[in-house]
């Protein structure tokens, strides 16, 4: 099994075209890393209690702002360890993923329906396709549809076919390049992780890298640090080139720390230039991109 990786500024090429008579819209994408609900090296770790208190920060993101939200869960545990150890000869050796993070979309859309939320978790590999080149080819209309009708789409990674028949085992640090593709709108993704951005002074540092151009990442690219031994993806740098190559095709991305508790994030919908002064985070955008 293959993990692969993200590519570069090619993203937008296939981006479908407004519907006539249609206003861009700014869509969220927020994902919540596995570190956050999940101990990567205890199997099967789920912590039940983060994802409830996670849940209802969604739900208050979500009210009034039904369409215009999407949730991406990250694979904690469950996912890192269906991938860990499978047979790489075998074209259909990362399949148990595809339970894997099925389960962990229910767990979910489960804590997020106890909070009001009409949530539905939709399956990547359903939905898409891998180019030879590592690319997604995409069906959005069922995306687009969910968040017509007011609902939440639940996102993570998957198993995913290439053109030649073989699965491949995306991470959900991905699923945006999937969005860049499959949404007729403005992207933003918000990445909650357990730094407050890319950290220029090591893993427990406090110097946050304010901002990338995708153009320029090399300042980016040599901050980061080796992955953990239960990581088996690549780590910060997949989400690093996936909101690369993300904002390189217009979307506008941020890397920063998640807080169940405490923290209001309603700011996440509203121009950058109006958040809160004190938020510390690593924003990932072209220099045209909206302030």
């Amino acid at each position: 099994m293959s993990v692969i990786p993200a590519i570069d500024t090619r993203l937008g090429r296939e981006r479908p075209a407004p519907r006539e008579g249609s206003q861009a819209t700014t869509i969220l994408a927020l994902k919540i890393g596995g570190s956050l609900f999940s101990d990567k090296s205890v199997e099967n770790s789920l912590d039940m209690s983060a994802i409830a208190d996670y849940a209802r920060m969604v739900s208050r993101l979500f009210q009034g702002h039904c369409g215009r939200l999407v949730f991406i869960t990250g694979g904690g545990a469950l996912g890192h360890g269906a991938l860990r150890g499978n047979d790489g000869a075998d074209p259909f050796g990362c399949i148990p993923l595809t339970k894997a993070l099925a389960d962990v979309r229910w767990s979910w859309t489960e804590a997020l329906r106890r909070q009001g939320v009409r949530a539905l978790p939709l399956q990547l590999g359903a939905m898409s396709v891998l180019d030879d080149d590592g690319s997604f080819s995409v069906r959005g209309d069922v995306l687009t549809k969910v968040l017509d009708s007011g609902a939440l789409p639940v996102l993570s990674g998957d198993s995913v076919l290439d053109m030649d028949g073989r699965l491949h085992g995306i991470s959900s640090d991905r699923v945006p390049e999937f969005l860049v593709r499959a949404l007729d709108a403005d992207l933003r993704v918000v990445s909650l992780t357990d730094v407050p951005g890319i950290l220029l002074d090591g893993p427990n540092g406090k110097n946050v890298l304010a901002h990338v151009d995708p153009a320029f990442p090399e300042r980016a690219y040599s901050a980061l640090w080796a992955k953990s031994p239960w990581d088996s993806t690549g780590a910060l740098k997949t989400k690093l080139d996936a909101l690369l190559a993300c904002a390189s095709a217009g979307a506008e991305c941020f890397i920063m720390r998640g807080s169940a508790q405490g923290t209001d994030y309603s700011h996440l919908f509203s121009p950058f230039g109006d958040w809160p002064d004190g938020v510390s985070c690593t924003r990932i955008s072209s220099p045209s991109a909206t302030a």
